[in-house]
């Protein structure tokens, strides 16, 4: 199973030469850049590990791609995602977020139904990383 997260998570894997572009597409638009990494994707997990401090003041994108392949030399088996945030409304909003890295084996997720009282019928997402602990995940 294939996580779809973000920008462009329904296209094969950006070469580092397309991330650069992007990257570069952000820093034109005045965009701050940040790089984070998970080894669970959850879709509720939105607090992933950031990658040092968000570059707020970059003027060249191989800045950027340089951060994304010390992540990829330190978490070889996390997903590891490029953020864009605008501040121009007095905060930083993402406003274009893309997987540059995914682990070999991607797990995937299981619908999970649950009977209540009556009729009531509750589904959940459960991934099924969870199963093992952190550090032996992927």
């Amino acid at each position: 199973m294939r996580i779809t997260q973000g920008q462009f998570s329904f296209l094969p894997d950006l070469s580092d030469d397309e991330i650069r572009l992007q990257v570069d597409h952000a820093i034109g638009r005045g965009w701050a850049l940040s790089v984070e990494h998970t080894d669970d994707p959850h879709p509720r997990n939105t607090y992933w590990d950031m990658w040092g401090l968000p570059m707020f003041h970059i003027k060249d994108g191989a800045a950027v791609v340089y951060e994304v392949n010390a992540c990829r030399k330190a978490c070889p088996g996390h997903y590891i995602k490029v953020n864009a945030l605008d501040n121009t409304r007095g905060v930083e909003s993402i406003v274009m977020s893309f997987i540059v890295q995914r682990p070999d084996d991607e797990p995937g997720f299981a619908l999970v139904r649950q009977e209540g009282a009556g009729r009531q019928v509750r589904y959940t997402t459960r991934t099924d990383a969870a199963e093992r602990p952190a550090g032996s995940r992927y």
